[in-house]
């Protein structure tokens, strides 16, 4: 790999493989619509909205893979996320395939299957049940990858971050907290594993507590290195009612059904 483009590249996660993957590769082209500081070493900054397909091709060129963050990353309204989520997906997509692109890794979410009770352990094979339009908007992007790997030969990893976070804050982290080194190296491997066709994959830690199960990671090679239980005596008596739906299901305040997210607060 001469060149990996990160699109969401000044978001929270994004921010962090840009530190940690920084001389990984030969050259980490950076994209977003938002400001993305000065470039380091090794650095190419281009700034591309998503809903723009053009200047989504002109960051594609000369790319051989693709880390793709870039999106609203909470609930929102149908129509913000049909045009940035969905409809920014493929425009991602459809401008790797024209530019030859050979391998895309795709920021999902454990909000694909939200609903899914915490006692049950979701594998990647399991249909998905996701808990809002931002979840179906993962769901149609794993599905749009699935479909350019059939139709194209793009190759696709999903990745389903759960909860990517410096610390684990309450006890859902527990099960669901991916650590941002263990994020670097799990994208990293994700753009670099030789032969992985079409992969979906749980994005987490090694947690002992976890609801997914760790079924491709031998594919990647992927050995996360942190686990939450270290920070189980400071954080699991962080929780809600347990009798609440918010409390039972792996999607957390995502499956109350007037949660509304960034909806009314961007403007």
């Amino acid at each position: 790999m001469q060149r990996v483009l990160i699109t969401g590249a000044a978001g929270e996660v994004g921010s962090a493989l840009r530190e940690h993957l920084r001389g990984r590769f030969p050259v980490l082209r950076l994209t977003d619509q938002r400001d993305l500081g000065g470039a380091h070493s090794g650095e190419e900054l281009m700034p591309a909205d998503l809903t723009d397909f053009d200047a989504v091709l002109k960051a594609m060129q000369d790319v051989d893979a693709v880390i793709h963050l870039g999106g609203i990353a909470n609930e929102h309204t149908h129509e913000r996320i049909r045009d940035v989520n969905i409809d920014g997906t493929y425009h991602v997509l459809e401008a790797a395939r024209q530019a030859g692109v050979k391998r895309i890794a795709f920021a999902s979410s454990i909000h694909t299957v939200g609903f899914y009770p915490r006692s049950d352990t979701i594998s990647p094979d399991m249909p998905v049940r996701p808990d809002t339009h931002y979840g179906v908007s993962k769901v149609y992007g794993e599905a749009l990858g699935r479909m350019y790997w059939e139709r194209y030969g793009l190759e696709f990893v999903s990745v389903r971050i759960c909860s990517f976070q410096a610390e684990p804050k309450d006890a859902r982290h527990l099960s669901t907290w991916l650590s941002p080194r263990d994020a670097a190296q799990l994208f990293e491997k994700a753009v670099t594993a030789p032969d992985v066709g079409f992969l979906i994959v749980a994005g987490i830690s090694g947690n002992t507590r976890r609801w997914m199960s760790p079924e491709g990671w031998d594919v990647l090679g992927y050995e996360p290195q942190d686990d939450a239980e270290h920070f189980a005596g400071q954080v699991e008596h962080l929780h809600g009612d347990p009798q609440a739906l918010t409390e039972q299901r792996q999607g957390g305040i995502f499956v109350d059904s007037s949660y509304t997210g960034l909806a009314g607060k961007e403007h």
